[in-house]
């Protein structure tokens, strides 16, 4: 894309959409296991790291860049969802389903691709979720 897409915003104006299309890949880390986990979340939703934390049995932390880095092998604003350095449980905003297209990082801050909301939870693997805890 000629101009950003490192946010949510940037993105949907770029590409002509809403930034509910936009899908987030929000790395976060379990605070007892220390384990990487892959949040792929609607441009328009926050996410309840308590109601998270319920439905996966463990509270989530925030992890600096140098941790999304060295876990993913992308920068932030420009994580995609899938092709990651290291394998990691996913998990999907059942919002994303309410469109027909999302459009998702695809490895740097200025690309991004679409997809079906049900072909992206197929590539990868993601167990669907409601993360806004609604």
């Amino acid at each position: 894309m000629p101009e950003s897409t490192r946010t949510a915003e940037e993105a949907a104006l770029a590409c002509g959409c809403i930034v509910a299309q936009i899908v987030k890949s929000l790395l976060f880390r379990g605070a007892t296991s220390g384990k990487p986990v892959l949040l792929l979340v609607s441009g328009k939703n926050r996410v309840n790291e308590k109601a998270v934390a319920a439905d996966l049995g463990e509270a989530l932390t925030r992890p600096d860049a140098a941790f999304v880095r060295e876990i993913t092998g992308f920068a932030i604003g420009g994580v995609p969802p899938f092709a990651h350095a290291t394998p990691m449980a996913t998990y999907m905003d059942r919002d994303l389903l309410a469109y027909d297209r999302v459009f998702a990082a695809a490895g740097t801050p200025r690309t991004i691709f679409s997809a079906a909301p049900a072909a992206l939870q197929t590539a990868t693997g993601a167990t669907l979720i409601d993360v806004t805890g609604k």
